[in-house]
């Protein structure tokens, strides 16, 4: 036992971690001490702990694990963790990046539809008994602009050039990539602006990109293009955006994300025409802890082998 590594697994639902690991053939290697979230780690888990996972930890916590050497966050989003004064410097930490793209993208893809279909319009309705005629928008010929070309933005270009869309974007390192047929730099982030029919937002949240979309960049837009965010509440100026659906400079919004979550009932975006709010269900799917646990396993196993791990969270970069 005393030869085995500590890890702690400080999460609700661990049932998928400990069959990933028992599956893994690493149950034998390490002595996993389970913690619902509710509750603090003993003196004896700060103790002990070499490698943690968790959603996030308060500040103060991580100074007190003398023994912790890698910390795997639950989510591709790390701002809660890099935005801690007592970050160990020398702590690896990963984060749960690309384990949303089996959900993230169809419900993107249903976002589209619910913009360019009149389903929602039909279900009105249908509730008061009208009959009235409407004409869907097609997506076929239409150009999607995705700010942050990483996992998901590729599964999602693969499934809208399936309807005919054409995919133009940017990320940090351009480099050709399937389904996109133009990838650019973020200095370029302008052109995909201007040219986008529907611009879907796939950022992370640092500091260069808070109210990254602001009323200067809402201008450059198309007056008949859409704004979908499934990145991070921060990448949005409120007011700006609100102002420039209302002033009819683009045609609408779809935000699964927000600054302050839940999003208070005060909030003018549940009232602003044009703006459809969604509960953040864009990430969640019924076995995510499956998928996220198969990282997890996967870093694990090299963590033991003293192997570079995966999914490294770069500090300088904010993700």
């Amino acid at each position: 036992m005393t030869n085995r590594a500590h890890v702690l697994l400080w999460t609700d639902n661990t049932a998928a971690y400990l069959d990933a690991i028992k599956a893994a053939g690493l149950a034998d290697r390490v002595a996993v001490d389970t913690l619902p979230r509710k509750e603090k780690p003993s003196a004896d888990q700060l103790a002990r702990t070499e490698a943690l996972m968790a959603p996030g930890v308060p500040p103060g916590l991580l100074p007190t694990m003398p023994k912790l050497r890698w910390a795997q966050a639950m989510t591709a989003g790390v701002e809660g963790w890099l935005a801690l004064p007592d970050l160990p410097p020398k702590l690896d930490l990963t984060c749960a990046r690309g384990t949303h793209t089996e959900s993230m993208p169809e419900n993107i893809i249903a976002s589209l539809f619910y913009v360019a279909k009149p389903l929602a319009v039909a279900a009105a309705n249908k509730q008061a008994g009208k009959w009235v005629h409407t004409v869907a928008q097609p997506l076929t010929g239409k150009t999607l602009g995705i700010l942050g070309l990483g996992a998901i933005g590729q599964e999602v270009a693969r499934m809208a050039s399936a309807f005919g869309m054409k995919v133009i974007g940017t990320k940090r390192r351009p480099e050709p990539m399937a389904h996109v047929d133009e990838m650019l730099p973020a200095e370029r982030t302008d052109e995909v602006l201007a040219r986008s029919d529907y611009l879907l937002l796939l950022l992370p949240a640092t500091p260069a990109t808070d109210n990254f979309i602001n009323a200067e960049r809402l201008a450059k837009m198309k007056p008949t293009a859409w704004l979908l965010n499934f990145g991070r509440g921060h990448l949005i100026k409120d007011d700006d955006l609100i102002a420039a659906v209302n002033d009819k400079k683009i045609a609408g919004a779809v935000l699964d994300v927000f600054r302050q979550e839940p999003l208070p009932a005060e909030h003018p975006f549940w009232k602003t025409d044009g703006i459809l709010v969604l509960p953040h269900i864009g990430g969640p799917h019924p076995q995510r802890d499956r998928f996220v646990a198969r990282l997890f396993v996967d870093n694990l196993g090299r963590f033991l082998e003293g192997a570079p791990l995966k999914e490294v969270v770069d500090r300088t970069a904010g993700y």
